[in-house]
């Protein structure tokens, strides 16, 4: 039996695997645009950037295919820029002191949607050296992963808005196999749960208790 675990592949034939245990990235992203829909309800105009991840990767394409569908969604969203920022804070960096320094005229922007945590480091790296506060009032980063030093972050209000991407993958693997040796048919899709945290939601407690 194969078990495909994380990422998933581009097959025509989803019988050539039993399982795949991983992430609904579509959903982590979804969580994301109902977070920016209620909390910019009362603005005429939002301005996004948009920094990808690894292009091609089942994050990068789920959390991306939420974003865009959500931009059809509300017309007062305005996409500025979409980057790649291959999940890395140094291209992240990169991308973002570029746009800022390249334009005419000082972007306003009121969000950047961060495909990881790493892009979101980058993110407000580049943006505090070019005079923009990130969050409430400021820039509102959102990320997605939710290790300890983002939820830091995220607790000192520099990330507004961090998604869950749980890596503990481990446990779910291990109910597939213990269900094909007992003869069962496991679930073909299986992912793990995942929750959002805000400023006014991270405690000290959390950040302590992560394992990742």
């Amino acid at each position: 039996p194969v078990i495909i675990v994380d990422r998933m592949v581009n097959v025509e034939d989803d019988s050539l695997f039993t399982a795949h245990v991983g992430a609904d990235f579509y959903l982590e992203g979804q969580k994301a645009t109902e977070w920016m829909t209620q909390e910019f309800a009362d603005s005429e105009s939002v301005n996004i950037i948009h920094i990808q991840g690894t292009i091609g990767s089942t994050a990068q394409l789920g959390r991306t295919q939420a974003l865009l569908d959500a931009l059809e969604e509300n017309s007062n969203w305005n996409l500025l820029a979409q980057f790649d920022g291959d999940f890395t804070q140094a291209k992240t960096y990169e991308v973002i002191s570029d746009y800022i320094i390249s334009s005419e005229i000082r972007p306003e922007i009121d969000v950047v949607y961060c495909e990881n945590d790493n892009e979101a480091f980058g993110a407000i790296e580049a943006l505090e050296k070019y005079g923009y506060t990130c969050g409430e009032g400021g820039v509102r980063v959102i990320s997605f992963d939710a290790t300890k030093q983002a939820l830091e972050l995220c607790m000192a209000g520099k990330i507004s808005l961090e998604v869950e991407c749980n890596p503990m993958l481990g446990p779910l693997v291990k109910n597939v196999i213990d269900t094909l040796e007992a003869g069962g048919v496991p679930s073909k899709y299986q992912y793990v749960d995942e929750t959002v945290f805000t400023p006014d939601t991270v405690t000290q407690e959390i950040i302590d208790s992560r394992e990742y």
